[in-house]
């Protein structure tokens, strides 16, 4: 996935000078030793090394097969033959790797430099390039988030943070589905009187008010007894599917758009706990009263392999596009005129495309088919654009299951962020007794964003999140609170070092530590992160990242001593001084607060 794929101001990365230069070297040492390796290639296939006191590997596999040759015995033979010179300490082999070691001196004085120089800065490139558009999230505005739609939100917030970092000019998007049959029940039922209600709806409600709820829980909360109760009763089953069909024709009440309103501010409200808010809202109703809709149904009517049925209604046969075989009759519009979701949505990205040279969407994986058959429908109309799509897997409900709004098995979103709340106050409290009750409040709800949105974007999009409270409610570990400790710690020590603020003079001569070396490494690959992110959709990644560096720094922390280092203090606070820069750039992609004490 690439958020954009026009050119933009570079983010500034000393890699792309040192990766060119070892790659020339690597071309000519596989010259010296009868292999086919040009310096591109070199480049292309370089990679960060993991080896201890080593910078950058070239994995020898590929070489050594179409050389017919042993990888570690061809590997001897290259670092053998690289040619030494700065900046270039050292290569040597190991196993079926060459790894170079650069010379420490001018890594950490072009690291350091570059971090301190940039602040905020380091790791972002200006805004350049054509526009792009992200639409995530896009609930139905039915009730309240749970656990597992936020997902959605998470990442595509963390992308849409990454790919402006990297130089894109973003919109973000999210698209109201009013004139869906989910939110149509939501009206149908709260436009009668509650004695007018199907008696069990009315029973699952009755009751559990609570006072000064959130619009979104309260309007919700018969949603999912409504569902169940229309699969049994025929007769209420037809009410409500006419009242979908007054909609779908344009003539939903005012009502329907108010009472939707009303619950996606609520909706909208919980995402803002997150840091997570919107540039734009396209409203699905909005497109069909400005004729959008109409235009695509003439296009689809016309399209190479429209038919239309004995009952009026209109379909596309899209077996040619590689569908399944159930679904290649797609159906555009029903028999009585009105259109379908996947028209309306057609409708929607054409409108995307005309303002935007990439548009991203963000679906769960349940949505697959739905992608297939729209850009299979883009093409029978003859547009030659498609959105991208980022696909993550859904989260899985504490005791097992996938979460269901209509099957009653969510963890409301308002509810896991009160319960981390609670939990985090009473960790602050714990920790600190000098804050006011303001200051430890402020303190626990950073926590607690940051504990729930690392937990779900620490894991690839396409593997599923087990969600455990424990684990999303963790201090210690792979999580936001440990990340915001490190910051924390950091701001300490600068602190109690009178160095709160730059300038921060340095002598890299003074910087040889291992530990302090392997510190610089991890500073200098944060660029690097960024950009892959952002093209590529993986924003795991950047948890993965700020989650090393913080758990290398306490290995820093706990090794050497910074205030009382002698000759090394100046040069060891600016290190600290870059590693807290670099965290509160990480936690800003991820949307978690810096917080300089907790």
């Amino acid at each position: 996935m690439g958020t954009s794929s026009t050119r933009t101001t570079p983010i500034v990365d000393p890699w792309e000078a040192w990766i060119g230069e070892v790659a020339s070297r690597l071309a000519r040492a596989a010259a010296e030793v009868g292999v086919p390796l040009g310096e591109t290639a070199a480049a292309e296939q370089l990679e960060f090394s993991s080896a201890e006191g080593a910078d950058l590997a070239l994995p020898v596999h590929r070489l050594a097969a179409a050389a017919k040759e042993p990888p570690e015995a061809l590997a001897a033979r290259l670092a053998a033959a690289f040619p030494p010179g700065e900046p270039v300490l050292q290569a040597r082999a190991e196993g079926a790797y060459v790894n170079v070691t650069l010379d420490p001196g001018e890594l950490v004085a072009t690291i350091l430099s570059l971090v301190l120089g940039r602040g905020g800065e380091y790791g972002r490139a200006e805004a350049a390039g054509e526009p792009v558009c992200i639409e995530h999230t896009s609930s139905n505005p039915t009730g309240p988030l749970h656990v597992g739609r936020v997902r959605n939100a998470i990442v595509g917030d963390t992308l849409s943070r990454a790919a402006r970092a990297a130089g894109g000019r973003v919109t973000t998007q999210y698209y109201v589905d009013d004139m869906g049959r989910q939110a149509a029940m939501v009206t149908w039922l709260w436009q009668q009187p509650r004695e007018a209600w199907p008696e069990p709806v009315r029973a699952s409600v009755e009751g559990q008010e609570r006072p000064g709820e959130k619009v979104d829980h309260y309007r919700g909360r018969p949603y999912p007894a409504l569902s169940a109760y229309l699969k049994e009763h025929r007769e209420t089953a037809e009410a409500v599917a006419e009242f979908v069909r007054l909609i779908e024709s344009g003539a939903a009440p005012a009502a329907h758009r108010a009472l939707a309103g009303e619950i996606l501010d609520a909706m909208l409200a919980s995402l803002a706990r997150l840091g997570i808010r919107f540039d734009e809202f396209v409203w699905e109703s909005d497109l069909l009263k400005d004729g959008s809709v109409e235009k695509v149904l003439e296009r689809l009517r016309a399209a190479p392999h429209a038919l239309q049925e004995e009952n009026g209604a209109w379909a596309i046969d899209a077996e040619s596009y590689g569908l399944p075989k159930d679904s290649t009759h797609v159906v555009f519009q029903r028999g009585n005129g009105v259109s379908l979701y996947v028209t309306r949505d057609v409708a929607y990205h054409l409108l995307k495309f005309s303002r935007f040279g990439r548009v991203v969407d963000v679906l769960g994986q349940d949505h697959q088919l739905h992608a297939r058959t729209l850009d299979a429908l883009l093409a029978e109309i003859g547009e030659g654009r498609r959105p991208s799509y980022v696909f993550y897997q859904d989260i899985h409900a504490p005791g097992g299951g996938r979460m269901s709004t209509r099957g009653g098995s969510a963890v409301w979103l308002d509810d896991l962020l009160d319960e981390a709340f609670s939990r985090a106050r009473a960790e602050v409290l714990k920790r600190r007794d000098d804050l006011s009750a303001e200051e430890v409040d402020r303190i626990a709800e950073a926590v607690a964003s940051g504990a729930v949105r690392f937990h779900i974007v620490r894991v690839a999009p396409d593997k599923p999140v087990r969600f455990r409270w424990e684990d999303a409610l963790s201090f210690e570990g792979r999580s936001g609170p440990f990340v915001q400790y490190a910051y924390a710690r950091a701001s300490s020590v600068l602190r109690k070092g009178e160095a709160d603020s730059p300038p921060y003079p340095f002598d890299a001569k003074l910087l040889t530590d291992p530990e302090e070396l392997a510190l610089v490494r991890l500073l200098s690959r944060w660029p690097r992160t960024v950009a892959y992110a952002a093209r590529s959709g993986h924003v795991h990644t950047l948890a993965g990242y700020a989650h090393d560096l913080a758990d290398r720094f306490n290995r820093f922390y706990h090794a050497l001593p910074v205030l009382t280092s002698g000759p090394s203090r100046e040069s060891r606070i600016a290190l600290v001084a870059a590693v807290r820069q670099t965290l509160a750039n990480s936690l800003d992609l991820l949307g978690i607060v810096a917080l300089p004490t907790m």
